[in-house]
């Protein structure tokens, strides 16, 4: 319609619909763009990191009006429409506008409100039409339907303030950190019960997050876990994934909740003083029809070469790193979790499969860059960025690298070459620890560098050690069934590997349901066998008795800075012995500035009433702690009295001390150093 005005003033459109109700609406395009020249020059670049300030649907008031604000990259697209109930999913009702070379379409619809769900459809190059869902949605709808759902993410009120003040001004790496790694859907699970018909119903269903949250911080609080890390809980369509196939980035899963829920969830956390670390998967993306994939009609997000957009064994699409709208999608991202919903940490998942080429390809299936290599420049680049920009806030949050191999510098600085994340999950010492105590006591004495090993490049990375879910899934088997031997011997060994754990330098790691010898594997579909903590005749269970002894094991480890202080430094750490391979005894010092811990481990079933050990100095050496004590479940082999140490050559040593040492244990003592003219005076007198 041409109006014969030099500016349009505010109008409103008078519909009468073929069904013959009329509707009184405001213009959708009446309103201006709400994106700068300068927005989308960055956003072109790769470096509009809040990006999701605007792609995405945000309610907002424009001119008076309120709506919703719609936007979304698609430069392939012939055509992209918001499409949903309230236009009867008709593309041709509400077609959005393209801003100009940037990819962006963006349309303010008036009058639509938080909830409403929607989708866009995208007509490709070839005209034909498809429904995907938003990439920076907030909110999506609960398996197995897919659409987004506008939520309002400005709504929430923290309450997190004195948590998040403390965070900035520490330093997560001098601080003890000692992690409870758990999928939400599966710790606990809400019984059926009845239906509303007073039927019996079998099964069980989802926690709301703020259901869960008191329950959850209760119980870490009990067993003294600093963190918890969540199975990353991004929307993603099967339950069976545990949400490493993400389909929502932006969206908390709709399993436990709303976003707001989700923030709830942090916000309890945080003023219960626990960390919370997510997991998320930078790595690929699944397929699904209403995701990612083919976004626009081509490779957007992924490479259009499958042997550089593919992963052969997962059956999932790689990312296209180098396009600096893909790299901003992700950096984004993870700045939005630390940002919008206080996450502490990010840890990253299979890095190691973006940092190589050719990983879990054979000859022929993967391209080399540019000068013939195997190693991913553009990933390399991407990792690099992404630590700047979360180091750049300054706000405590930090990140962690699952990378599985050797690869240098993955925490050293980017000047150096490096990757610049905080922490690294030890790996190595996982697969070394596992295996060797897997073997039968009586041959360990053959692999017994397996257990020294992990100290010969401690201080090449900033480690996290962990036994996560990975090992106790796909018929791996839990920890309790790795550990060899009768009933009591299994929860002997796990008594000790778990105290091995702790004493050994670097973060620790340990997935739910282990900490009390859940048999079973991990499964989504049901809760932890929390009834294993159940009295059996009146007596304690082994299991409970195993859960008190990780709770008091974290105690110790929080009340001992020597055990975390110097976690990445040398003079944190001194072996006393590490060749006696015949007994499969190992002994080693735990130090910082003001304490002294001289830590044995005996991985044979076989006790010793004098078992002489070498110590760093003359002086007492008192037993604080024995994982063979008869409250834990141990046969009670302990070290009542305190132990002088008698100058006698042994281990290296000078000095050395005469102890009770109880078969599967570790038993760690505390040094005190004789005054150096205490000898003297003994004599004078």
């Amino acid at each position: 319609v041409r109006i014969p005005r030099k500016t349009m003033a505010k109008y409103t459109l008078l519909i009468t619909w073929d069904t013959g109700a009329e509707e009184e609406i405001h213009d959708p395009y009446a309103f201006g763009s709400q994106y700068t020249e300068e927005e989308k020059k960055k956003f072109s670049a790769g470096t509009y990191y809040d990006v999701y300030e605007k792609m995405g649907a945000h309610p907002m008031v424009i001119d008076g009006v309120s709506g919703v604000f719609f936007s979304v990259w698609a430069p392939c697209a012939m055509r992209v429409s918001v499409v949903g109930n309230f236009n009867t999913w008709d593309g041709r009702r509400h077609q959005m506008k393209r801003q100009g070379d940037s990819g962006i379409f963006e349309l303010f619809i008036p009058e639509l409100q938080s909830g409403e769900i929607y989708k866009y459809e995208i007509k490709t190059h070839r005209g034909e039409p498809m429904l995907k869902a938003d990439p920076y949605a907030n909110y999506a709808e609960l398996r197995p339907n897919n659409a987004s759902i506008v939520w309002d993410t400005n709504r929430f009120a923290w309450t997190d303030d004195a948590w998040m003040e403390k965070r900035a001004k520490t330093n997560s790496k001098d601080l003890p950190m000692s992690i409870y790694e758990l999928h939400l859907g599966s710790w606990i699970r809400k019984e059926l019960g009845v239906d509303e018909n007073g039927q019996e119903v079998v099964g069980s269903e989802f926690y709301n997050y703020r259901e869960i949250a008191p329950r959850l911080a209760e119980y870490v609080k009990k067993m003294g876990y600093t963190h918890v890390e969540l199975l990353p809980v991004m929307e993603h369509p099967l339950d069976e994934s545990w949400g490493y196939q993400v389909t929502g980035y932006y969206a908390p899963t709709s399993r436990f909740g709303t976003p707001d829920d989700f923030k709830a969830f942090m916000d309890h956390m945080h003023k219960e003083g626990i960390g919370v670390i997510l997991d998320w998967v930078p790595a690929h993306f699944p397929r699904d029809a209403h995701g990612l994939a083919a976004f626009d009609g081509t490779c957007l997000y992924e490479h259009q070469d499958p042997r550089q957009g593919s992963h052969p064994h997962w059956g999932t699409l790689i990312y296209n790193y180098g396009r600096p709208q893909v790299s901003n999608f992700l950096i984004s991202n993870a700045l939005y979790w630390a940002k919008e919903f206080h996450a502490d940490g990010i840890r990253m998942d299979a890095v190691a499969s973006m940092l190589y080429l050719d990983y879990g390809k054979n000859a022929g299936e993967w391209v080399a860059n540019i000068y013939g290599g195997n190693e991913n420049l553009e990933a390399i680049a991407f990792l690099q960025n992404l630590n700047k920009k979360i180091h750049e806030r300054k706000d405590g949050s930090f990140s962690i690298a699952e990378e599985s191999t050797a690869w240098p510098q993955v925490t050293g600085p980017v000047k150096e070459g490096g990757l610049d994340f905080d922490l690294k999950w030890n790996m190595g010492w996982m697969n070394d620890y596992l295996e060797y105590i897997r073997t039968d006591p009586l041959f360990r004495k053959g692999r017994h560098g397996m257990l020294t090993f992990s100290m010969i490049y401690q201080y090449s990375e900033d480690f996290m050690l962990v036994l996560s879910h990975d090992e106790v899934v796909h018929m791996k088997g839990s920890m309790f069934t790795k550990m060899p031997g009768s009933i009591s011997d299994k929860f002997a060994t796990l008594r000790l590997t778990y105290g091995y754990m702790a004493a050994h330098p670097g973060k620790k790691l340990i997935f739910m349901g282990q900490e009390f010898g859940q048999e079973r594997e991990f499964s989504e579909k049901r809760e932890l066998d929390w009834n294993l903590l159940d009295s059996v005749d009146g007596e304690m269970s082994d299991n409970e008795r195993l859960r008190q002894y990780v709770s008091v094991l974290n105690s110790f480890y929080l009340a001992h800075p020597a055990m975390y202080e110097l976690d990445a430094r040398p003079a944190g750490f001194e072996w006393i012995s590490t060749l006696d391979a015949d007994h499969s005894v190992i002994a080693f010092l735990r130090k910082c500035k003001d304490e002294t811990l001289l830590v044995v481990c005996n991985f044979t079933p076989v006790s010793y009433e004098a078992f002489r050990i070498g110590v760093p100095f003359a002086g007492k050496y008192k037993e604080i702690f024995n994982s063979d004590a008869s409250e834990y479940g141990g046969t009670g082999f302990v070290n009542p009295r305190v132990k002088q140490s008698k100058r006698k050559h042994w281990d290296g040593r000078v000095n050395s001390i005469e102890c009770r040492l109880a078969p599967l244990s570790i038993q760690i003592f505390s040094c005190t150093k004789v005054p150096s003219n205490a000898g003297r005076k003994k004599k004078e007198s």
